[in-house]
């Protein structure tokens, strides 16, 4: 009988069997280099053919969509055959298939405080990105964002936890739909996994000084709800905490995920972290050594770590692991790769599927919903907003270098944001609506709408360390500040001097965002102060458009404007929700999931930081945000009144049933989330004076008013104690509700609670 004959009928290739013993009889057919190889997810833009014929890799990134073809023809050759697993970085969308829905950034999302809509947005992700061959995607980021100055803030859902854990069960569900089973299912990944934001100076991938009970308090519970929830896989975070990177961080992968929590799913690298600990963080002498360590502490995939291959099998050769080290972590590929159903149906790009689906209308209704939602109105003096103009026909002036920059709208993980090559000019502009284009669209016909362009932003040098890193990925550009431009700001106030409204869209642009692109400063980069100082000095009302990556600090020109809306990156449908709410078509409804600071200095700066601080200022400046965590306004005014507590005595194991009522006291109706903060006036250890613990997005129609109900149970009110427990502590407690963390917007109600 032939090889492949004998094959044909091995018991892993038996679809009616067990997965554990498919799993089983398959690893032991396996060669050392085969099992080494499952492990290597190599970038697919390499040598297909030493990848998959020599190496045996078992999964490939950064596909580009004419080569996958090729991959899955080179696996048949294979003595086993055992199919790839297919990932790609579908972050906020498909991201590199040309022609995919992309929607705004997860900070923008989070904006939008609404589980089900995140959960919709990553369904039509799952669904595009299945239809083109891929099997799994590294999202959704669940790091805590907290200085502004990290380069991946846009990644994030913000700075609370409680927010971030909300947001992310609702991604980790539209992706994995109905099970793994479901050919439009593709696996989630919880990262980065712990602490990684946490970075000193904003310095991308630095050490993260945070303790066990840091940990335990605020950065480990959304990635435990999500660990429980079914996610499949978790990527472990470049940085290092306590001087161990968390690659071979025993306490953290062992201890809490795979003891504690009973997480069976598998864990993946970030890019080359196994090789960092050679060439970068220099705590292993060669990749042998960094092999067997990342073997031994339970890594299961190996990202983009090319020298893994030949070092594994060093390891194994000099004693440093065992050939049975490497069973753990190929078992529970293979098992994903059974319960994907790989073996019988590989799950190639479906040609059919991806021309009706991708890019779709119903997809690109979604995401105008999201785009909407996810708009955040913070400053409005006197009305301003929304445009007026029955009586007469009005001219706005549309300015700024961002008003019709149709690929920086779609911000990081996007086309032309640099991380593939084969979409060197992003997007169809076609499928994009610029803020530009959105009012020319939606405008009245008798009205006039001018742009220009007002500023540049940045040009971009080769870094002086050369063009590539040690291990020949290229280091980013260095960003040169554009110098202000006399003429284009003159062209820009001459028409703000003509019109009725200057709407200047203002921010920053992908150089400035992602891995290795933390920022210095906040501030707006090039000529873009001058621009909006020049534009305040004609008198027109000015609108300010921040479409940014993360929350800038703001020049006094802006913060004192007309008008000022943060739109993140709103996605394909983003300037057309711009203009919509511009122009008053919808509601603005969008809360921040972040706060916004005045200055740089107060960083990191969220809204739940530790009691004990001496003094409330800096002795030059203030320490107080420019905008706050949960901010957000509407067209109309919700007023909050009466709440009010069933009961304010209440054991550990009772629900608080609370109760306000808001009225709309304005003429336009209002999507208001009301939001539930916790204090415990008196703790064991030091903690924040106010948490979320729950929220609802209620409806209130003009001169209505509604009784809101709201249920949180004792045990969500919770510390972590000095031994790290989480535990409720008797004593008083003030439940607060209002419409943003701000202390004065916040009505308060005591109560407490016994021991047992």
């Amino acid at each position: 009988m032939s090889e492949r004959t004998a094959t044909a009928v091995a018991a892993y290739l038996d679809p009616s069997l067990p997965v554990p013993e498919r799993v089983a009889d398959l690893l032991s057919r396996m060669t050392v280099p085969e099992k080494v190889g499952q492990m290597l997810q190599l970038d697919a833009r390499g040598d297909y053919e030493g990848d998959i014929l020599r190496k045996h890799v078992g999964s490939i990134l950064h596909t580009s969509p004419s080569r996958l073809k090729l991959a899955h023809d080179l696996v048949e050759q294979t003595r086993l055959r055992i199919p790839l697993l297919v990932g790609e970085d579908c972050i906020h969308g498909h991201s590199f298939f040309e022609g995919a829905t992309i929607f705004p950034t997860q900070l923008g999302m989070a904006s939008s405080w609404d589980p089900e809509l995140i959960e919709q947005a990553a369904r039509v992700t799952a669904v595009e990105a299945a239809a083109t061959g891929v099997h799994w995607t590294f999202s959704p980021v669940l790091c805590i964002a907290r200085d502004l100055r990290w380069g991946r803030v846009d990644e994030t859902f913000g700075e609370d936890p409680y927010l971030i854990g909300e947001l992310a069960s609702a991604m980790v569900r539209g992706y994995q739909g109905s099970g793994l089973s479901d050919p439009t299912a593709i696996l989630a990944t919880a990262k980065h996994f712990a602490g990684y934001s946490e970075t000193q100076g904003g310095r991308d991938a630095s050490e993260a000084d945070i303790s066990r009970r840091k940990l335990r308090s605020w950065f480990l519970p959304p990635f435990e709800r999500v660990a429980k929830e079914g996610c499949a896989t978790f990527m472990l975070g470049y940085q290092s905490m306590d001087g161990v990177p968390i690659t071979i961080n025993d306490w953290l992968l062992n201890d809490v995920l795979r003891g504690e929590w009973g997480y069976t799913g598998t864990l993946i690298t970030d890019w080359d972290n196994v090789g960092r600990m050679v060439w970068e963080q220099k705590i292993q002498p060669d990749h042998a050594h960094a092999a067997a360590a990342a073997v031994r502490a339970g890594n299961d995939m190996v990202m983009t770590t090319p020298q893994f291959f030949e070092g594994a099998q060093e390891a194994i050769a000099a004693g440093l692991m065992e050939e049975a080290d490497l069973d753990r972590a190929v078992a529970r590929i293979l098992t994903l790769k059974f319960e994907l159903g790989l073996f019988e149906d590989p799950r190639r790009p479906d040609a059919e599927r991806a021309t009706n689906l991708i890019g779709s209308a119903a997809h690109a209704a979604v995401n105008l919903d999201l785009a909407r939602r996810s708009l955040v109105l913070l400053r409005n003096v006197g009305g301003t907003l929304p445009m007026a103009g029955a009586d007469r026909p009005r001219r706005i002036a549309v300015v700024g270098p961002l008003a019709d920059a149709a690929q920086a709208q779609l911000g990081d993980w996007a086309g032309s944001s640099g991380q593939a090559d084969w979409l060197p000019d992003g997007h169809p502009r076609d499928m994009i609506t610029t803020v530009l284009d959105g009012l020319r669209e939606l405008t009245p016909q008798d009205w006039t709408v001018t742009s220009a362009l007002g500023a540049e932003i940045l040009s971009l040098v080769t870094p002086p360390e050369g063009e590539t890193f040690p291990d020949g990925q290229p280091r980013p550009k260095v960003v040169v500040p554009r110098d202000p431009d006399e003429a284009l700001i003159a062209q820009a106030v001459e028409q703000a001097r003509d019109a009725d409204y200057v709407v200047a869209v203002v921010g920053d642009q992908v150089e400035l965002v992602g891995e290795g692109r933390s920022t210095a400063t906040l501030e707006l980069v090039g000529g873009q102060v001058a621009l909006l100082d020049a534009l305040a000095e004609t008198g027109t009302p000015l609108v300010v458009v921040v479409m940014a990556s993360k929350p800038l600090v703001l020049p006094q020109s802006a913060l004192d404007a007309a008008a000022v809306v943060w739109t993140a990156n709103p996605g394909m449908e983003g300037g057309r929700a711009v203009a919509e709410l511009l122009l008053g078509q919808i509601e603005p409804s969008g809360r921040l999931p972040i706060s916004f600071a005045r200055h740089v200095g107060q960083q990191p700066i969220y809204y739940n930081q530790l009691r004990g601080q001496h003094g409330d200022r800096y002795a030059d400046l203030t320490q107080e945000p420019a905008f706050v965590f949960g901010e957000g306004m509407s067209y109309t005014t919700v007023e909050y009144t009466g709440l009010e507590l069933r009961s304010a005595e209440l054991g550990p194991d009772d629900t608080i049933h609370a109760r306000v009522t808001l009225t709309n006291t304005g003429a336009r109706p209002a999507r208001e989330t009301v939001q539930v903060y916790v204090s415990d006036t008196v703790t064991s250890v030091s903690w924040t004076d106010k948490e979320l613990k729950a929220y609802r997005q209620v409806d209130v129609a003009p001169g209505e008013s509604v009784v809101v109900d709201l249920d949180l149970p004792v045990a969500d009110c919770t510390i972590v104690d000095q031994a790290g427990d989480r535990v409720v502590e008797p004593g008083g407690f003030e439940l607060l509700v209002g419409w943003s963390s701000r202390d004065a917007d916040l009505l308060r109600v005591p109560f407490s609670v016994t021991g047992r």
